[in-house]
């Protein structure tokens, strides 16, 4: 079996008034259709096709935090989530030539207080400019969060169990929606 990561290139605007389980669900739906749709005229015979796409956010206070787009946004997030808890969400889907299995995992994560020195450093360090809500669970930021209720590998950007159990899903056509 091959295993290759493909870039999906779409659109990751939130919709007006969308919902951040709703959004997330759907990037990664458009993110598995989009490299389905390029890659479908492969021998499925040879070697079924299995697309898995994933999108992650964070929310605190209402709002959706995706990636920061420059390290002043990065402080701005960094400061938003600093003495509060926030939820993490990851959509995940899954298409196979038997259809599509979707779902979206939720973990609370609790920061403590973070003081202007710390976020900066961090920042300096380049870690959250790449991350939804600024920071890595499994990087420095590790040091920031006292307690997660919930699956720590969403936090990382792919909740490992879920997209297992989707997999799996995909071995009994019957259970899974045609695309």
């Amino acid at each position: 079996m091959t295993f290759t990561a493909t870039a999906a290139n779409i659109n990751e605007d939130v919709l007006p008034n969308e919902a951040a389980a709703s959004y997330v669900q759907r990037l990664a739906e458009e993110k598995a259709q989009a490299v389905w749709n390029a890659n479908q005229s492969l021998d499925a015979a040879e070697d079924p096709l299995v697309v898995l796409g994933a999108d992650t956010c964070v929310v605190v206070e209402g709002q959706i935090l995706g990636k920061p787009s420059n390290a002043a946004d990065a402080r701005r997030m960094l400061e938003l989530l600093s003495g509060r808890t926030h939820a993490v969400l990851t959509g995940v889907a899954v298409i196979t030539a038997h259809g599509t299995a979707c779902d979206v995992e939720i973990t609370q994560v609790t920061f403590n207080q973070i003081n202007d020195k710390e976020i900066a450093q961090y920042i300096a360090g380049g870690e959250p400019l790449d991350k939804a809500g600024a920071y890595a669970i499994q990087g420095y930021a590790a040091r920031w969060i006292p307690r997660i209720e919930g699956c720590y590998f969403n936090v990382m950007g792919l909740p490992i169990a879920r997209t297992i159990a989707l997999l799996a899903v995909t071995d009994d056509p019957r259970a899974i929606d045609k695309p």
